[in-house]
Parts: C-alpha cells; sequence; structure tokens
C-alpha cells in the first residue's frame, strides 16, 4: 500500500466514522472530507493522524492500583469503568486485549472483566448446567 492510498484509507476511516453519527448532515460529512484530505496534503505526513495504539509508550490514565474494583474494571487509556473493556477496547481505541495488555504492560492475569460480574456469569452458567462433565454411553438399540 503506498503512502497516498495509506492517507485515502485513513480519511475514509474517519469520515465514516464520523458519517455513522446522526447529528451530522451530508455537507458536514463532505466539508470534513475535504479539510482532512487538505491538512494530509499540506503535511505530507500520515503521523499526524496515527491511531493511538501506535504510542509505544503509554501513560495509564487511572493508577494500576485503582485500575479495578468489584464492579468495574477502568480504561487505562481513557480512565473510564465498564463491566467488560474488551468491546470498549476495539471500538473506542481500536485495540485487542493483547495489545492492551502488553501496551501499559500488564500481566496475563490481570482482570479485563470486573470480578463481580465474571463471578455472577459463573453462577448463571453453573444453575444453566454448564461445566458439568456427566455424559453417558448411548445405550445400543437391537
Amino acid at each position: 500500500m503506498s503512502a497516498e492510498d495509506h492517507k485515502q484509507d485513513t480519511v475514509g476511516r474517519i469520515v465514516a466514522a464520523y458519517a455513522t453519527r446522526s447529528d451530522v448532515s451530508p455537507d458536514d460529512i463532505v466539508a470534513l472530507y475535504h479539510r482532512l484530505s487538505g491538512e494530509l496534503a499540506k503535511q505530507g505526513l500520515v503521523e499526524a493522524v496515527a491511531p493511538a495504539s501506535s504510542s509505544a509508550a503509554l501513560r495509564p490514565a487511572v493508577p494500576l492500583d485503582r485500575a479495578y474494583t468489584e464492579d468495574k474494571v477502568f480504561c487505562l487509556c481513557c480512565g473510564r469503568g465498564f463491566k467488560m473493556l474488551k468491546r470498549h477496547l476495539g471500538a473506542e481505541h481500536g485495540m485487542t486485549e493483547a495489545e492492551y495488555r502488553a501496551a501499559f504492560g500488564l500481566p496475563e492475569d490481570f482482570p479485563l472483566v470486573a470480578p463481580s460480574y465474571s463471578q455472577k456469569k459463573a453462577a448463571h452458567a453453573k444453575e444453566a448446567g454448564l461445566g458439568r462433565y456427566t455424559r453417558s454411553l448411548p445405550v445400543p438399540q437391537e
């Protein structure tokens, strides 16, 4: 992919994300496209619109000792609290769980789901009979 193709792809993704908002008119979308294209042409750099995950040394928005409580797990990128981080990381920051852990140097056992939510889901699964291993052999029919 050439640098020009990368620029157009970046502008296209930004404009597409902006177009999903309900309060945006078609004229606003076109204006944003022209403004972004002009800015990238002036600067000649794609790094001006680099994704947040490309930063090698990210600084946590929340101290690690307060990154999770019993009911919430706080995003170290933006500081917002959630029951589960996976969807937020992908949608807002364009990161996978592995990239998130690597960016902040988190161990594999660092929770990305609130402990109370995890316990609640585990209890529900047990009530539904999941996790049991009680298989019987089929009775041969003669």
